[in-house]
This record gives structure tokens, sequence and C-alpha cells, in this order.
């Protein structure tokens, strides 16, 4: 196989997947090394693919998903359910970010797409492995966050306001 028929097959691979594909598991698959697949994900970017590193591999945005940044304040005790709603309603949140008056915008990527997803990040921030930004601007920050359509979209903006997490 060559290296364009290869990149077919890592676009095909992780357009057919839920979830992130981590590097190793896709040289195991390709039967190359991780560093052809870092070089192969770099030229596919460079391309206009828009491929999402995470900590748990990389994910391909779907040309058909559509994005919305809601601006959001709530507690710490909060978190796991404004992202369950999130995802519940279909969303998958893409960052957090917040705007600091020194710093500018400071950015995370959180790819979150599913209930266990929240609970792995939750779990991180229990244990203090890391802290949610909200805690540079008084518990306002943002999410991108991406669906299938406008309508998803507006379902998540209703339940973010019934709970009173959004800020308009």
């Amino acid at each position: 196989m060559n290296a364009n028929e290869r990149r077919k097959l890592i676009i095909d691979i992780l357009s057919k997947s839920e979830e992130a594909i981590s590097g190793s598991e896709l040289a195991k698959r390709l039967n190359v090394s991780r560093q052809i697949i870092v070089q192969d994900i770099a030229l596919l970017r460079a391309s206009d693919y828009k491929i999402f590193s995470t900590h748990k591999g990389y994910i391909l945005n779907k040309a058909n998903e559509i994005s919305r940044v809601f601006k959001v304040r709530h507690n710490d005790e909060q978190i796991a359910d404004e992202l369950y709603t999130i995802v519940d309603a279909g969303g998958r949140v893409l960052d957090v970010f917040v705007n600091h008056n020194m710093y500018g915008e400071i950015k995370a990527n959180l790819h979150i797409a599913t209930r266990k997803d929240v609970d792995d990040f939750v779990d991180q921030l229990i244990i203090g492995k890391i802290s949610p930004l909200k805690i540079l601007t008084d518990g306002y920050h943002y999410h991108t966050v991406v669906a299938d359509s406008e309508e998803v979209l507006n379902r998540i903006a209703e339940e973010l306001k019934k709970k009173k997490y959004l800020n308009v």
C-alpha cells in the first residue's frame, strides 16, 4: 500500500469511528510505525481534513457537523450535569475556554462525546490531576459544541437555559 492509499484508509477509519483512535492503534491496523501515522495526520490536516488530537487519540470532525459556542456558568458540583446535558441532547464538547483579563483566551481541548467521557473528565478533576479553567473567571467559561443539526444545538441551548447554566 502506498502513502496516499494509507491516508485514505486513515480518513476512512476515523470517519467510521464514534470514538477517538490512538496513533498506536492506527499504526497497528495499517502495519506502519506510529511516527508514520503522525506524519500522515499532519499531511491530512494540511489538506484541510479537520482531525483533532485528544489524550485518547485522533477524531475526525465530520463534514455535516455544525458548531456553536455557549457561554456558561455554574459551580464545581454542576460540572458533570452541564456536560451530561450537552451529550445527552446529542452534542459533543470540543473544548472549554475562558477570556482572562490579563492572559486573553485560554483554551483546552476536551472532545467529550459520551457520559463515560464526562465521568472520566470529572474523575480527573476529583483526584486533582486537572483544574477547571472557570476558576480563573468567577465561573464563566465557554464551550464549543458540535452536533449534527441546528435543531440539536437549539435543544442544547434550551436545556442549558432551563438549568440556568447558559449565560446569554
